[in-house]
């Protein structure tokens, strides 16, 4: 086959809009590898690029998919022909194949199933990095965790318990069973009063809280800190929903974060940004990047990590999938098979 498929947004469209077309498949370059995609998905950097309102989205058309799971078939270097890799790509990730400098590349231990895979390839690294490398927590401590039964903060979840750290998670009542299972203190953010029951849990406060929701939420996560302790925004979800500016939901996080973090106080405030330092330190994003995403598969491989699979779809069923993730009601990740 001399032809790949590959799905373009053209513009902000409804998920029916999207174009799902073929072109020849390109040779990869100096530095380069072609590799055969077995798996990508659907985030939620996707569904803010179709309306037109993720940050630093390109110009349309183009083609989406933030992250993905293949097999090199030609590379400037032909040891790596054959390789099973993952790549974090922003953009680029809904095609049958896909140029990747080899830089990027990530490579899956044999063990790991390549939708599984997928499913930690972007909710894992940013799970890992904001545990470990912003959080920086310690077995023995206690967090929050907004969302604790979603594509990241289920991984960020699981990690901490590994960790050694007592975790309590909001979610909605259905998904409390699951949450005790694993060992998590689950709150209902939609019965309780959130601040009032964790402080009942921890009452001299949490080591860190992790949220993606922004607004008010961020308030009390600064307020539930204990000295010492941390807050870790990874999204501003209540500025995505609706028509004003996504990009001032960030800038006021960011000032809110900024103002908390000059006040001192013992606490700190992180917005966590997955491409930090990718444009001026490519050569130490990537080599950390390797690091922590090969330390998840690790955890993967041995069976201490559980992704949870929402669906699996074809790629040609895009606006399906772009559909149900936009319910809002899938647990876990959407793969989507090439």
């Amino acid at each position: 086959m001399d032809r790949l498929t590959e799905v373009v947004l053209p513009g902000v469209v409804e998920p029916e809009g999207l174009l799902v077309q073929e072109r020849p498949i390109p040779s990869p370059g100096p530095g380069q590898a072609l590799v055969q995609v077995v798996a990508t998905g659907v985030s939620f950097a996707e569904l803010q690029m179709r309306k037109g309102r993720y940050y630093d989205q390109p110009a349309f058309p183009f083609v989406p998919g933030y992250d993905l799971v293949g097999v090199v078939t030609a590379a400037a270097d032909p040891a790596l022909v054959g390789q099973r890799v993952a790549a974090l790509t922003k953009i680029g990730g809904w095609t049958t194949h896909a140029i990747i400098d080899t830089t990027d590349l990530v490579a899956v231990p044999d063990e790991v199933d390549a939708t599984y895979a997928e499913a930690v390839v972007t909710n894992g690294i940013t799970a890992w990095q904001m545990l470990h490398r912003k959080a920086r927590v310690r077995a023995g401590q206690t967090i929050l965790v907004h969302g604790a039964n979603g594509g990241v903060g289920s991984l960020l979840a699981q990690l901490a318990l590994i960790a050694g750290v007592r975790v309590i998670g909001t979610a909605s009542s259905q998904h409390h069973e699951e949450l005790r299972a694993l060992g998590i203190t689950p709150v209902d953010y939609r019965t309780e009063d959130v601040p009032a029951r964790v402080r009942e849990l921890a009452p001299g406060g949490v080591d860190a809280v992790f949220d993606n929701v922004g607004g008010q939420n961020l308030d009390d996560a600064w307020a539930l800190l204990r000295r010492g302790g941390s807050v870790v925004s990874y999204g501003v979800a209540s500025a995505v929903d609706g028509n004003g500016s996504a990009m001032l939901g960030v800038l006021k996080v960011l000032g809110r974060m900024w103002w908390w973090n000059t006040v001192p106080n013992g606490r700190r405030a992180y917005f966590y940004n997955l491409w930090a330092g990718r444009t001026f330190t490519r050569g130490r994003f990537t080599a950390r990047l390797r690091k922590d995403l090969g330390a998840v598969f690790d955890l993967l491989a041995s069976g201490q990590l559980s992704p949870r699979i929402a669906a699996t779809l074809p790629l040609s069923q895009i606006a399906d999938a772009m559909k149900l993730a936009e319910t809002r009601t899938a647990v876990g990740k959407i793969v989507l098979i090439p």
